[in-house]
């Protein structure tokens, strides 16, 4: 027979915990199911749990605390470094750009200062280069290597390019405030290159003009004395007078630098003082009768002497007779005062015009004067017209030129006059 409650199938039923307290006579017997143990136990490991995490606290809670604490201390520290760290590349970034910008202002300041200094060597050298055009010409210099003309020399320099930094401001921190925003070095380098390239390039070019300018005054300079050397060596050659000091080569002196200003100014001075000499030798010689009274007119009768054309002995001829049609307007040859207007015995009707330095010329066999005495002439003032009035046999212009009186050969002076044309 099975006992009661048995299962066929799983085998015999596990009973119930009973848990039995007698108490003198009474007798209590609980049944303990499984998930009521399970619940007590559940519970009672809670409690001794909770209470050993209680006392861990308790007894912990201090170091916990401290490690806390400790751990928050070295991040707020490790931050702060952090900050002065950031800090610190940031005093770096603006030492740099003050000092980028400082030496921009720097390098402006100079650019604008050697730009004002050449704007004001231009306008110092536009009075100086007319005059030198004026004096000089586009005679080329006399030497054996050709140079250019100084119309080409004074043109190409007061058309000489400017370059203008003044849109480089001292104030102006545009490049330094593009450096700021950017985070590669590599860029503030390229653009610190840039900068230093434009500035290297910039002044290299107000240099250039700056040597340019030297060099063509010293150039101008060279070719005043050259001209002035050549027109006093034709007339030292001819025998003419002339006053001038020209010689450079009598000079001394201690050697003392010069800065580029002092140069300028140096060369600027040589110049004045070469066109000074230039001037002075062209004024003695237009004081000289060099010019040809009668200019593409053939030359009947030379200076010196001659079989007379009336008497046919022989004579001396004091002057040059040169073939002209009655008529024909009788010029100057240089500046001066008219001294003798009138009939005048052989010449006929004659003007003689005085020069200074003793030097005069006459014009005779005139068929009209045009002029009074004591009226001042200019070079190439026309006096009177040609013709054969006094001891003549036929139209032509008597030309004398005499120096203190006595008369010299025209034919000097002429020939002079044609080797100084050039520079005058």
């Amino acid at each position: 027979m099975k006992p009661t409650g048995q299962s066929a199938v799983f085998g015999r039923r596990k009973e119930p915990h009973t848990v039995i307290i007698a108490r003198g006579n009474e007798i209590r017997h609980f049944t303990i199911r499984p998930w009521l143990a399970a619940f007590i136990g559940s519970a009672l490991a809670a409690i001794a749990i909770g209470y050993l995490l209680a006392t861990s606290y308790l007894v912990l809670r201090d170091d916990l605390i401290g490690a806390t604490a400790a751990r928050q201390a070295r991040m707020q520290q490790a931050y702060e470094d952090r900050i002065s760290a950031l800090r610190a590349q940031v005093d770096r970034i603006t030492s740099r750009q003050l000092l980028d910008q400082q030496l921009m202002e720097t390098k402006v300041s100079e650019l604008l200062a050697r730009q004002t200094q050449l704007s004001q060597r231009h306008g110092r050298l536009g009075p100086i280069l007319e005059r030198a055009e004026n004096e000089v010409g586009d005679v080329p210099a006399a030497s054996d290597a050709p140079t250019k003309p100084e119309a080409e020399i004074t043109g190409s320099l007061s058309q000489a390019p400017t370059y203008s930094v003044a849109s480089l401001s001292a104030d102006d921190t545009r490049p330094f405030s593009l450096w700021s925003t950017r985070s590669d070095p590599l860029d503030n380098e390229t653009a610190a290159d840039r900068a230093d390239k434009l500035f290297v390039s910039i002044n290299a070019s107000l240099k250039a003009i700056e040597s340019q300018q030297l060099t063509r005054i010293a150039t101008l300079a060279d070719n005043a004395y050259r001209n002035a050397d050549a027109i006093s060596q034709a007339l030292e050659a001819a025998g003419l007078p002339v006053d001038a000091e020209l010689d450079k080569n009598d000079v001394g002196g201690p050697l003392v630098p010069l800065d580029s200003s002092m140069i300028f100014d140096s060369k600027v001075k040589e110049l004045d003082e070469a066109l000074d000499a230039l001037d002075q030798v062209k004024k003695e010689v237009r004081k000289l009768p060099l010019t040809n009274p009668a200019p593409g007119r053939a030359v009947t009768s030379p200076f010196g002497v001659r079989t007379d054309p009336i008497l046919g002995t022989a004579a001396l001829h004091t002057g040059m007779d040169f073939r002209a049609p009655i008529g024909m307007p009788a010029k100057v040859t240089a500046a001066g005062i008219v001294t003798k207007a009138g009939w005048n015995g052989g010449y006929g009707r004659m003007v003689e015009v005085d020069h200074g330095n003793g030097f005069t010329t006459r014009y005779g066999h005139l068929s009209e004067i045009d002029v009074t005495v004591g009226q001042k002439l200019a070079a190439s003032d026309v006096i009177g017209k040609t013709g054969s009035s006094g001891r003549s046999t036929g139209p032509h212009l008597h030309y004398e030129v005499r120096h203190n009186g006595e008369a010299v050969d025209p034919l000097r002076f002429l020939a002079v006059g044609k080797k100084v044309a050039q520079y005058l």
